[in-house]
């Protein structure tokens, strides 16, 4: 490492207390898809039956990869790319998986960055009462007008991307820390006011049981399939950001218990959502199922019918703001650290130098409704591509070699010194449980996710 990478290290921020550490790492973690994604598939594959599968995937598969990404982290107080030729300053290339987590990290922001943008523009539609109709048509109309409109588009990228750039202007402990410590409170208390609201539904109950009610003839391999990828995506792992945010993490931070608190605090905003959406979706008749629509199309034409429609429907998305910026926040730290640290420029200037290449590259995401509708590589607009290649090949690719490298080259007894803080903390029958997964489970059951993803099983 250079003289200058050295002088970075030595000053380098980190979180200031253990909620900052759990705010942040959660706030990484939830996204839009705890708002639509993950009820809908849990309704649409068996309910209950679907969420029992997807736990203990998330125990095979999820928390261990976080928990050895926040590790490594850590260990090396570095980014991903610096991190593993640390750790690893052998023969063995193993620094590419900071690579590729960089890479993907920035393909998905090209793309996630316009869902963001559409939630925004959402927000200030909601203030103005535009889309508060209880007719679909209507709101469709309003999707369609913004995300087919080129300058609109670009514009509230744009928007987003300054807004993430500015928190990330601030620091780790100022920036990152102290807005997720704000962020995620606000989260869990709209989403209560929104639940409680919606219990009072008269189709409370339906909603309920389309969530909670197991249907054992719908699981499949395909539905265990299906919950195995979700609990691999769902907590922000392959993509560079666990590993950095580890690097941030404390010296005395219990990082198994730290991650278990994650896992259960981001299934509860993912239920809760279920429990604030489905009853009120039902008592009006529309498509539980319906994917990203349900937050643009559908939740507007449903608040419309509702008492105080009005004011929870602004509640609503600003809610659904509050969990995209946390997770916007983490991405985009990715390619700010390793530009920081690598090249030994500013943190402020790797940051502008982000906005820009994101500005450039989201672009392409973002005029793929409109201008670029006819542009396609192998059948799929810029939008789709960004997706496919972060979702389907670049994320799963990373976890696999991440398990692998603790698993196989790091080895047992530096994982256990790790993980009990240098010998502070009693857990090395847990450190070896882990351990076990991530070397023998973990990359078999991700690698089947990989392959489902690219449609060969």
């Amino acid at each position: 490492m250079s003289q200058s990478n050295n002088r970075i290290n030595s000053k380098r921020e980190g979180f200031s207390s253990s909620f900052g550490v759990l705010a942040a790492t959660l706030g990484s973690a939830v996204g839009l898809g705890n708002i639509w994604k993950f009820p809908s598939l849990t309704g649409a594959n068996g309910g209950a039956s679907f969420l029992l599968i997807y736990l203990l995937s998330t125990l095979m598969i999820g928390l261990p990869v976080m928990i050895a990404e926040i590790t490594l982290g850590r260990k090396a107080k570095a980014n991903p790319i610096t991190a593993l030729r640390t750790l690893a300053p052998g023969r063995l290339p193993w620094w590419l998986i900071g690579v590729s987590g960089m890479a993907a990290a920035f393909l998905i922001l090209s793309f996630y960055s316009e869902v963001v943008a559409w939630v925004f523009a959402y927000v200030l539609k909601a203030v103005n009462g535009s889309i508060l109709s209880s007719d679909p048509a209507v709101t469709l109309a309003a999707f369609d007008t913004l995300s087919r409109d080129p300058v609109q588009s670009l514009l509230w990228q744009w928007v987003v991307l300054v807004f993430i750039g500015g928190i990330l202007l601030c620091g780790v402990t100022k920036g990152i820390e102290a807005i997720t410590k704000k962020l995620m409170p606000l989260l869990f208390l709209l989403l209560l006011l929104l639940g409680g609201a919606s219990l009072t539904l008269d189709g409370a109950a339906q909603g309920l049981g389309f969530l909670f009610n197991p249907e054992w003839s719908k699981l499949s391999a395909s539905v265990v399939l299906t919950a195995m990828g979700l609990a691999f995506f769902k907590l922000s792992i392959g993509m560079g950001t666990m590993m950095t945010y580890g690097s941030y993490f404390r010296d005395d931070q219990n990082i198994p218990v730290t991650a278990f608190r994650v896992m259960c605090a981001d299934l509860c905003v993912s239920l809760l959502a279920g429990i604030a959406i489905f009853p009120a979706v039902f008592t009006f008749g529309f498509e539980p199922s319906s994917g990203p629509s349900l937050v643009f199309i559908t939740i507007p034409a449903v608040f419309a019918q509702m008492p105080m429609g009005h004011v929870l429907m602004v509640m609503f998305f600003v809610l659904t703001a509050v969990a995209a910026t946390g997770a916007m926040l983490s991405l985009m730290e990715v390619p700010v650290v390793i530009l920081h640290e690598r090249l030994g420029i500013s943190r402020s200037k790797a940051i502008m130098a982000t906005l820009v290449l994101l500005m450039v590259a989201g672009s392409g995401a973002a005029l793929s409704h409109s201008t670029l509708s006819e542009f396609k590589v192998a059948g799929l607009t810029m939008f789709d591509l960004a997706d496919y290649l972060s979702s389907n090949i670049l994320l799963p690719t990373g976890g696999i070699f991440i398990a692998l490298f603790v698993g196989w080259f790091w080895g047992v007894d530096r994982f256990i010194q790790a993980l009990s803080n240098q010998g502070q903390l009693s857990n090395a029958t847990v450190a070896r449980a882990i351990f076990f997964l991530l070397r023998y489970v973990s990359p078999a059951l991700i690698l089947l996710v990989m392959l489902q993803g690219l449609d060969l099983i």
